[in-house]
This record gives structure tokens, C-alpha cells and sequence, in this order.
């Protein structure tokens, strides 16, 4: 059995400028170990920078304030998920402990300034794809209400026709949320700044770390993301 990763043409038309990186990770069920090092490393770059400048001045986050407009969505009412994890963390020096692996995808993703996904591939449907709603889909939220997304709204959709993020890069589905049960995920960075394609293998090599250190068995697969084409990654 093959999981199927796709960016619809119709969001990589809208947003040239997209540059994603996805990786597939696996033995991650067991206890991960204390190595909060590298996570430890990741915010203190982040609030270093927020010292300076607050987010809202990084061109990382005003690239998605410009994606969140062209949506038809207010850009300071519907964030990207790096956006509100980096003002959580102005605003309260440190960032809510969730599950290692989030933990730590969200430590890269403040540091980066970079939208990522965790998603449990075991409670998504064969394919995930990033395209435009059409209104029939079913999202699970974290308070346990099902909502349907707006037509043309851009989610991350399985091919059972579940949501697995609403607007985009703004907020992910409980359906998939990674838990202690979570043996395998998918992990999505996403950036449209002037300079991603060129930091993109830093962030990569920030993550790789960062699960090492928590993981050392486990296994890290990057799938390599063309504008159109499909790719897989072992069941």
C-alpha cells in the first residue's frame, strides 16, 4: 500500500511562489527520549529575533498575510499556524508542551517562521491532497464539532473527503492529530517568502535533528515535491 502526497494545480497556479517539503516518519511510537536540546536551541533563535522585530514585520509571515488576503480571509483574524505559535511565544516566552513530536515541529516552525503540518497517517485516507474545497467535505474540530468548509477554501483533503486543515496553513483537524498511539507521520513545511527555496534544506536539517535526537531509530523519508506531480511514500 502507497500514501499519496499533491498539491492541486489550482493552489500551485494561484501561489507560484510556494516552496513545500514533506517527510514520512516512522518508529516514533515508542517513548522518546529527553533530548530537548536542539528544541531548546530552535526558540531562543526565535525569541532572539522577536526581541528585535516583532512577526508581523518578517517577511516569512507577511508573505502568508498576503496568501491569507488573496483567500478572501482577514489576515489578523486567520493566521498561519507559525504566525500565532511565534505571538504565543512574544507574548508568553515559551510555547504549550502537546506531544514530543509536536512539540518539536513547532519549535522549527517558530524559528523558521514556517507554517508545518503533523498529521497521524493512520487516520488519513490513502491520498492527502492540498486543493480548494468544494463544500462537501467533513472536518473534525478539537471540540468535537464536524464543520464543512467554505467552497473554494483551501484544505488538506484525504480521499475519504475529510478536511485534515482548514484555510490552508491556519488550523489542522483533531481527526489526525498526532497522539501516544502515533507510530507514523507526515510532516508538512510550507513557505512563500522571496528566499524559502534556499532555507528550505536548513529548516529540513533543523527537523532531521531535532527527531534524531528524540528518535534515534527512526526512520525519516523526504518526498521530494514538483508543481503537478504526485508522490509516494512506502505504506
Amino acid at each position: 500500500m502507497t500514501f499519496m502526497f499533491h498539491y492541486a494545480p489550482e493552489v500551485t497556479d494561484a501561489f507560484p511562489s510556494l516552496v513545500s517539503q514533506a517527510l514520512v516518519l516512522g518508529g516514533i511510537a515508542q517513548v522518546a527520549q529527553r533530548a530537548l536540546e536542539p528544541e531548546a536551541s530552535l526558540l531562543a533563535a526565535a525569541l532572539t529575533r522577536l526581541a528585535a522585530n516583532a512577526e508581523g514585520e518578517w517577511p516569512e509571515i507577511q508573505a502568508w498575510r498576503r496568501a491569507f488576503s488573496q483567500m478572501g480571509f482577514k489576515p489578523t483574524q486567520y493566521r498561519s499556524a507559525a504566525e500565532s505559535l511565534l505571538r504565543r511565544l512574544r507574548k508568553e516566552g515559551s510555547l504549550p508542551q502537546v506531544h514530543p513530536l509536536v512539540d518539536l515541529c513547532n519549535a522549527v516552525s517558530v524559528a523558521h517562521a514556517t507554517p508545518i503540518a503533523v498529521f497521524d497517517l493512520a487516520c488519513v485516507e490513502q491520498t492527502l491532497t492540498v486543493r480548494r474545497a468544494d463544500g462537501s467535505e467533513r472536518y473534525l474540530s478539537f471540540s468535537g464539532e464536524i464543520e464543512r468548509p467554505e467552497p473554494g477554501e483551501i484544505i488538506f483533503a484525504d480521499a475519504a473527503g475529510n478536511a485534515h486543515a482548514r484555510r490552508w496553513t491556519h488550523r489542522q483537524s483533531a481527526l489526525s492529530a498526532i497522539t501516544a498511539n502515533t507510530a507514523r507521520a507526515l510532516i508538512v513545511a510550507e513557505a512563500l517568502h522571496a528566499d524559502a527555496a534556499a532555507r528550505m534544506p536548513r529548516l529540513v536539517a533543523d527537523l532531521r535533528a531535532a527527531v534524531t535526537a528524540r528518535w534515534p531509530d527512526a526512520t525519516i523519508s523526504e518526498l521530494v515535491l514538483q508543481r503537478g506531480d504526485w508522490r509516494s511514500a512506502p505504506a
